[in-house]
């Protein structure tokens, strides 16, 4: 096994960098990063049902959808990720959160932490969540990855999730949300993130006896910047991939009530029934079927409608 340093904070490209290590390194490997604010979503996930998304296009925050099944996280620079990544010698059992997260316990213990593991991948200290983990397997190699809230902005982690989204159906995983928290405000003596990073560093490469670390190359980071501009910085991607949802819901505004059908195919407007007062908006509904389902792409469809914002906002 060998460790590569990983000092990139682009979250797309280190999205992608796991990607690429996972199908194209011959080597077992081990990565700590961390990446500026963004929120990751989970392959099968649906990014509407999951994020509040008028406050990640408020404060400029990436969504961006991993290969990785599971949960909804938040990233920034207060969060740690671990990245494991091998080929499996088992034949029954290629995903093991438990052997995966078990360094991870053993290294908190010396900070006198005691980790409990909850449910099927997420570990708690004091009963609130700090970890979550996911796996992928490609072809005999598995990559077990994990986020760990180390002094995260938890204000802003919590903004993230969707405030409600019971008026969409679909058949997309849905994240399970739990009370979270910092494994720095569980310590008596908290350091930096630098400082824990580096220490956690030195206990993984001695618990897996890895003598070897290395910087990526040239050679390794073109393929990944390719990744990132061909799939993980796309729309089609991060959105267009969410399941088949709809959505049915009626609001009463200022200027009366509207009712609203709207089903959405690979992120885009597949159906839509838009009605006024008990009047169907048949041109509005023209001009909005086969948009993407997204706010700033409705606004330019309806950017001549003085009532355009009072309709987009029943479309969510």
């Amino acid at each position: 096994m060998i460790f590569i340093r990983r000092p990139q904070t682009d979250p797309y490209f280190n999205l992608a960098a796991e990607e690429y290590f996972l199908k194209n390194s011959r080597q077992d490997v081990l990565m700590l990063w961390r990446s500026e604010p963004s929120v990751v979503v989970g392959k099968h996930q649906n990014v509407m049902a999951e994020v509040n998304m008028d406050f990640v296009h408020e404060n400029d925050i990436p969504v961006i959808r991993r290969i990785s099944g599971g949960g909804t996280v938040y990233h920034d620079l207060g969060n740690i990720n671990l990245t494991h990544i091998s080929v499996s010698r088992k034949t029954d059992r290629l995903v093991d959160f438990h052997e995966f997260t078990k360094p991870v316990v053993d290294f908190l213990k010396q900070f006198h932490l005691e980790v409990q593991f909850e449910g099927k991948n997420n570990l708690t200290l004091h009963g609130k969540k700090f970890s979550g983990n996911a796996a992928h397997v490609f072809k005999n190699r598995v990559v077990h990855h994990g986020t760990f809230l180390y002094k995260t902005d938890l204000d802003r982690l919590e903004n993230v999730v969707h405030p409600g989204n019971s008026h969409i159906t679909d058949k997309s995983i849905k994240s399970v949300r739990a009370s979270v928290g910092n494994i720095s405000d569980c310590m008596e003596n908290p350091m930096t993130t630098e400082k824990f990073m580096q220490q956690w560093e030195l206990f993984l490469k001695d618990f897996y006896h890895i003598g070897t670390t290395v910087d990526m190359t040239a050679g390794e980071r073109r393929p990944i910047e390719k990744l990132v501009r061909e799939k993980y910085s796309q729309w089609e991607w991060n959105r267009g991939y969410s399941p088949k949802y709809r959505i049915d819901q009626e609001r009463n505004t200022e200027y009366g009530k509207f009712q609203v059908a709207l089903e959405v195919k690979e992120g885009k407007i597949d159906f839509i029934k838009l009605v006024f007062e008990g009047k169907q908006l048949l041109k509005i509904e023209q001009k909005l079927l086969g948009r993407k389902h997204d706010k700033p792409d409705l606004r330019k469809a309806l950017a001549e409608n003085r009532f355009s914002e009072v309709i987009i906002n029943t479309l969510f």
